[in-house]
């Protein structure tokens, strides 16, 4: 596997589009349940190369990510040939950015002395998903750009 396997939720939540791949397969719905009882490790196979697929097409429409933790927050642009970021780091400690008050802190602050922000741009390096799902797997999320879109426009004034 490339990726890592869809957990039970996100596979009820794409059972339309796993009997469809199923189908792409000529599997139906007695063969998969056979195949199941009988042979679970092709089954597992099967609901494998599924999530890669879907991992593929997720990844591949990632434009932007972001990534929170207690003093910084991770902003991401992702285009086809490479990745800008932007930084914002709180310089006091107490700050908590995964907090609504951290938040409101930052919005006042942002502009001080206690707020380092820096832009960065990175060419990927082989594979553009992968590196997308790496940061995914150390929790960042994808959003629709609006954050990183403001906070280039505020930078760029």
């Amino acid at each position: 596997m490339k990726y890592t396997r869809l957990t039970k939720e996100q596979l009820e939540e794409l059972h339309p589009e796993f009997i469809n791949f199923l189908a792409s397969q000529s599997i139906d719905k007695d063969e998969w349940d056979g195949i199941k009882a009988n042979n679970p490790e092709v089954a597992e196979q099967e609901i494998d190369v599924f999530s890669d697929l879907i991992w593929e097409g997720v990844l591949g429409n990632a434009k932007f990510l972001e990534h929170y933790s207690k003093n910084y927050i991770f902003l991401f642009h992702c285009t086809e040939v490479h990745m800008m970021t932007i930084i914002i780091r709180s310089l006091v400690s107490e700050v908590d950015l995964l907090k609504k008050e951290g938040l409101q802190w930052l919005s006042d602050n942002l502009f001080t002395d206690n707020v380092e922000v820096q832009r960065g741009q990175k060419v990927f390096a082989d594979d553009r998903n992968l590196e997308i799902f790496n940061l995914v797997k150390q929790g960042a999320i994808f959003t629709d750009g609006d954050l990183f879109q403001q906070m280039e426009n505020i930078l760029e004034k």
